[in-house]
């Protein structure tokens, strides 16, 4: 079969592997029908040493169960699933307490901790099946496809981002980053009741696209100038909640510049740093709560369907690209390059 393999830092390659075969009795075999790139996946993209090469990428994909194995009870060969980032039994008790990027189970973790296996290939071997996958009620050409993929990641990371901050009627917010999570978590924030929605981002077409989503105000500068501009949306406070969607170091900075006292930034871009401002002049002092984490999109998968099956909302307009397996390489250029917001992958 044939899959996408990242060997370093720019150098990301489509090639012949060994086919993914079921290895345990909970295991599901799934043919790949829709896969798309991750703006997280630019992270290894850019830094990535060959020693840590070479894995197989991709961590968000739709598919038809080809297999199962012989304690799968949940899903059946020729079912449509959703898998979300994360693998979990959706059993234990942090499961339970819809925390499943946190299961307990041994065979749980990310995709992106399984080098021999990815999303963006032909087929994949899904560990804990019957607690990953989720079955969808559409066809494998439904033109709801794009949208229904972003359960997988940055929707349910978009939504997290807006949960854990607290999102709801009356709350002023304030999304760092443009990309998809970001727009996804204007979406989340004008579905909870956000009264405003301050998009911080520069580039038109995706802050457009936010502004659709349900952004209020777009502030396009950075620094200094951008936390100004975001206080004077804000009656000179800041936000009460800030959606820090990057994961990099300014990026939080940037939220503790436009936080509001007593707010919460909230984080779900995956941190490129593990030091940063805590003490009493960024956030002890003005009763400012961190809060966020790696989204257990599991969780989420069920409560957000409906509105994109009925058409309330189109997330999948967060894809502006679409190509087959030989146009991966290609896609994580654009999308590094700024080309292209999110990359649609058809096998």
């Amino acid at each position: 079969m044939r899959a996408t393999v990242m060997y370093e830092a720019g150098d990301v390659r489509v090639e012949e592997v060994p086919d993914s075969v079921i290895k345990e009795p909970t295991d599901a075999l799934v043919r790949i029908t829709a896969s798309c790139i991750c703006g997280s996946d630019l992270w290894p993209y850019g830094s990535m040493s060959a020693a840590d090469g070479p894995v197989r990428m991709g961590h968000e994909f739709i598919g038809v169960v080809e297999d199962t194995g012989a304690e799968v009870t949940t899903v059946k060969r020729g079912d449509l699933v959703v898998a979300p980032f994360a693998i979990s039994d959706n059993t234990c008790e942090f499961c339970r307490e819809g925390l499943h990027t946190s299961c307990a189970n041994a065979r749980a973790g990310f995709w992106d901790g399984m080098p021999e296996e990815g999303g963006q290939a032909e087929a994949v071997r899904v560990p804990l099946a019957d607690g990953t996958l989720v079955k969808l009620p559409v066809a494998a050409d439904s033109a709801l496809i794009p949208s229904l993929l972003t359960l997988s990641d940055v929707f349910g990371t978009g939504h997290h981002a807006a949960v854990a901050g607290g999102v709801d009627e009356g709350t002023r917010v304030a999304v760092i980053g443009d990309g998809a999570v970001g727009l996804l978590a204007v979406l989340s924030a004008r579905l909870l009741g956000a009264e405003q929605i301050i998009l911080m981002g520069r580039h038109q077409a995706r802050t457009d696209l936010g502004r659709d989503f349900g952004a209020t105000d777009i502030v396009p500068t950075r620094g200094e100038e951008g936390i100004e501009a975001v206080r004077d949306l804000t009656g000179g406070h800041g936000t009460h909640v800030v959606l820090e969607c990057v994961g990099a170091l300014p990026a939080y900075e940037q939220a503790m510049g436009v936080v509001r006292a007593g707010g919460v930034i909230s984080r779900v871009g995956v941190p490129q740093y593990e030091e940063a401002p805590i003490g009493f002049g960024s956030l002890f002092g003005g009763n400012v709560r961190l809060a966020g984490g790696p989204a257990p999109t599991r969780a989420y998968i069920e409560e957000l369907m409906p509105a994109i099956l009925d058409g309330t909302i189109e997330p999948g307009r967060v894809f502006d690209a679409t190509t087959g397996l030989d146009g991966v390489p290609a896609g994580y250029q654009d999308m590094a390059g700024r080309k292209s917001l999110k990359v649609l992958v058809k096998p």
